[in-house]
């Protein structure tokens, strides 16, 4: 059996009757067999492998497919809109995904050689074919699935070798720039986190500018190459996903989720809620529940 198609069945196995992604030794694990209805979402650092099927994840107005044998890596928070694209009774979506661990890339850094150079200029997001030892990992990783004390005593350090992997890989670029303090990516993900914790009032620019050191001119052109959009477009994102997780709790309070997430008028909420999900925000949250098609 070749190491994706064991990829594949584990995975398989591990995720049967879930139907939501289930953690595994520190993954998460995620098998259907209906495509899912696109849902928004803020994606932490990670790289996900699909072992059967396809997916898209959207950044703004750029699309990224990935499909059996093919990873996607992200390397700061990013809203994303993303969905199952392929999958069928007959061959099922299957799929893994590994949060990614600054301190071991930072770690591995250290106790290598490899240049700590920037990346190409871009998003911090990429789709790469996977190469045949980043998926013997990952399946190593798996197996341990069984015995908990193997998982436990073995995990880290098969983890450990996952990053190297995408250290020595493809995107080798843009994942060490997660394990460096002053890299482009890690000072977009100190401006990324302090949004998050600030995306409900009214954000000054310059004050974001202050909180990471960075000249206002020098943090927007950082953030629009790593995010594809401005700090306050990221903010209204965070601001409109926060409300449609809301509204899929009560589709009926449309005042109460945009008042929620910051919003002074519904009618702008409305409107600029609508301009991203397509459909107004009470709609949208009934045609997302109706449908039972969505995933992380």
């Amino acid at each position: 059996m070749s190491d994706l198609a064991e990829l594949r069945d584990r995975i398989a196995s591990l995720a049967a009757g879930h139907r939501r992604p289930r953690q595994v030794g520190g993954m998460k694990v995620f098998s259907t067999t209906r495509t899912t209805f696109p849902l928004g979402s803020v994606a932490e650092p990670t790289v996900s492998l699909v072992a059967q099927g396809a997916k898209r994840s959207v950044l703004g107005d750029r699309a990224f497919d990935y499909a059996a044998g093919q990873f996607l890596v992200i390397t700061v928070d990013l809203p994303l809109t993303s969905h199952v694209s392929a999958a069928s009774e007959a061959s099922p979506f299957v799929g893994c995904s590994l949060r990614l661990e600054p301190p071991t890339i930072a770690e591995l850094l250290l106790e290598s050689r490899l240049p700590s150079r920037e990346s190409r200029a871009g998003p911090a997001i990429s789709v790469s074919d996977a190469e045949q030892d980043l998926i013997d990992a990952v399946v190593r990783l798996l197996r341990l699935a069984s015995s908990p004390d193997d998982a436990r005593v073995l995990g880290p350090a098969v983890k450990r070798e996952i990053h190297w992997r995408l250290l020595t890989g493809p995107q080798g670029g843009l994942v060490r720039q997660v394990g460096l303090a002053d890299s482009r990516i890690a000072i977009v993900a100190r401006a990324i986190a302090w949004i998050k914790g600030h995306y409900d009032e009214v954000i000054r620019i310059e004050d974001l500018a202050a909180e990471v050191g960075l000249s206002v001119s020098s943090l927007n052109r950082h953030f629009r190459t790593a995010t594809s959009m401005s700090p306050v477009q990221y903010q209204k994102q965070i601001r409109l996903q926060q409300a449609r997780i809301r509204l899929l709790a009560n589709p009926r309070d449309v005042a109460g989720a945009g008042h929620a997430v910051g919003y002074t008028s519904a009618s702008q909420f409305t409107r600029e809620y609508r301009r991203m999900f397509g459909a107004p925000p009470g709609l949208d949250a009934a045609q997302l529940l109706d449908s039972h098609l969505v995933v992380e």
